[in-house]
């Protein structure tokens, strides 16, 4: 995905579970575990699952489609490793899939070894 830097592609397509948070109708966050898969063609992150349609993250989407996912982990000693990808969301029930956009990507430890955080907004096509 153009809008990651080939280290960040790199550490997305090794990790499978991330958090997603999403906003309730009444303004309350959610933050759960999901399993996601990296959708090149799309340029998306997908979020997949069990019963994914009937989820509250579901039913936050459809009413606030804002989104979040945090993929991250820690290597021995301490250094902790992340991204965060905040956008908006699309739902497509017939797969199911929630696809996240991206407008904004947050890296950590991935491309230095430091953990200062990378902020940049997504421009382009995968916009």
């Amino acid at each position: 995905m153009t809008y990651l830097t080939p280290a960040e592609s790199e550490y997305l397509a090794s990790q499978r579970l991330g958090r997603i948070a999403t906003v309730g109708t009444a303004g309350d966050p959610h933050v759960v575990p999901v399993t996601f898969e990296v959708n090149e063609a799309e340029g998306t992150v997908d979020v997949v699952g069990h019963n994914l349609t009937s989820s509250k993250k579901w039913k936050d989407l459809v009413h606030n489609d804002a989104v979040s996912i945090v993929v991250d982990d820690v290597l021995p000693p301490w250094q902790p490793r992340g991204i965060e990808l905040r956008g908006r969301a699309e739902l497509d029930p017939t797969a199911p899939v929630i696809r996240i956009r991206p407008t904004r990507v947050i890296a950590w430890g991935i491309d230095t070894d430091a953990y200062t955080p990378v902020a940049r907004t997504v421009t382009g096509e995968s916009a």
